[in-house]
């Protein structure tokens, strides 16, 4: 491992402007994180586990920052590599002293809610990525941060989620001294790694939405444009994601050479590369797929919108044709029925009442008024 530089450490904590307020007093947590647990050391805080390594190969487990800059000191030619929840301010403060980060990106870390990029400072390294779980149950894709802090001997790591599951990654670390003899490096290789790789069920899980979605849509599932839509949503974060990494992996494969990168690792980030490469395209094709699948979806909603107001007057005109049939009958029967009624009236002074021929020219009066609206209607397609 390259010869560790000399970091500054004051006899007193530096108070860091860029941490405070305007009114000078200390910046707190709103929302404080659950304190330490029952016998863990008062300064431990959201370490979840720090860890001294030499030539790949665990050396101490401290139980607190305190002690991970005591064991780093004393042990020649190690690496810490501190894994950190949600850390506190004075946990950030504490780690800007001893290994000398930045300002800019220790407030990222604290304030968390970045995008995914990749800054050098000096001779360390600011990695934001952003890992992602695929939930079963609800269909939705589950983001967290990781913020990586990679210097000349040390690693740390700041999780702003569930995602990803760093302990997997030191397992498996631990399990290949010989990879993780390569150094901070090869910490950075299996975090971008295990991020990556963790896209891949997100990948396939979404895969499986956009096919019952396709099943739906031409189902005539009145729900699936909500679907449809929520699942958009999940992709422009999932591209917010992954598409930045491809940048990332690139600039870091272009410093191989001027950073004195092992060959090794080299193969390892190139492959990390191609994966992060076919992810991001995988995504940019479920965006565009769903986006044709919206406007199938809108067309079919339309083509049965429109038909079912066919129908719909279709069924009225029938509906018309048969009130006209009943119309007219109605007036054909009603027109004997006044006949007969005016002369049903028993009146004296009805001339028509004596009348020798007043019974036929009733009949055929009737029959004249009923025969006459009946072709009258017929012409006008009413019968």
């Amino acid at each position: 491992m390259p010869e560790r530089p000399p970091r500054h450490r004051s006899s007193s904590p530096r108070k860091h402007s860029w941490l405070r307020p305007a009114n000078g007093r200390p910046a707190t947590d709103e929302t404080p994180e659950p304190g330490p647990a029952a016998g863990q050391a008062p300064d431990q805080g959201s370490v979840v586990q720090a860890a001294v390594y030499r030539d790949g190969h665990r050396v101490a487990t401290p139980g607190s920052l305190a002690d991970t800059y005591r064991q780093l000191r004393e042990q020649p030619d190690s690496m810490a590599w501190i894994g950190l929840y949600r850390p506190t301010e004075n946990e950030l403060v504490s780690l800007a002293e001893e290994f000398d980060l930045h300002q800019l990106a220790v407030e990222d870390a604290l304030e968390a809610h970045q995008r995914p990029k990749l800054e050098r400072y000096g001779d360390t390294l600011f990695v934001v990525l952003r890992a992602a779980r695929y939930l079963d149950a609800p269909e939705e894709v589950d983001f967290g941060e990781l913020h990586v802090f990679v210097g000349p001997d040390f690693v740390i790591t700041v999780r702003h989620g569930a995602a990803p599951d760093l302990s997997a990654v030191r397992r498996r670390m631990e399990a290949t001294p010989e990879l993780l003899a390569l150094g901070p490096e090869a910490v950075l290789y299996a975090i971008l790694d295990a991020v990556v790789d963790g896209y891949a069920p997100v990948v396939a899980g979404v895969q499986n939405d956009i096919d019952e979605i396709e099943t739906e849509v031409f189902g005539g599932d009145p729900a699936v444009s909500r679907r449809i839509y929520e699942l958009a949503r999940e992709m422009v974060e999932f591209q917010r994601a992954t598409r930045p990494l491809v940048g990332m992996l690139h600039g870091l494969m272009a410093g191989f050479a001027k950073y004195g990168t092992d060959d090794e690792l080299q193969r390892y980030l190139r492959d990390v590369a191609d994966h992060v490469t076919h992810t991001s395209e995988r995504v940019d094709g479920f965006r565009s797929a769903l986006t044709d699948i919206l406007q199938v979806n809108a067309t079919l909603v339309t083509q049965q919108q429109n038909a079912e107001m066919r129908a719909l007057a279709e069924a009225g005109f029938e509906q018309n044709e048969e009130i006209k049939k009943i119309s007219s009958w109605a007036a054909i029967l009603f027109a004997p029925t006044l006949v007969g009624t005016i002369y049903g009236m028993n009146f004296d002074h009805m001339p028509e009442l004596t009348w020798k021929f007043g019974y036929p020219f009733a009949i055929g009066l009737m029959a004249l008024v009923c025969v006459s609206l009946y072709f009258i209607f017929k012409r006008r397609d009413w019968l």
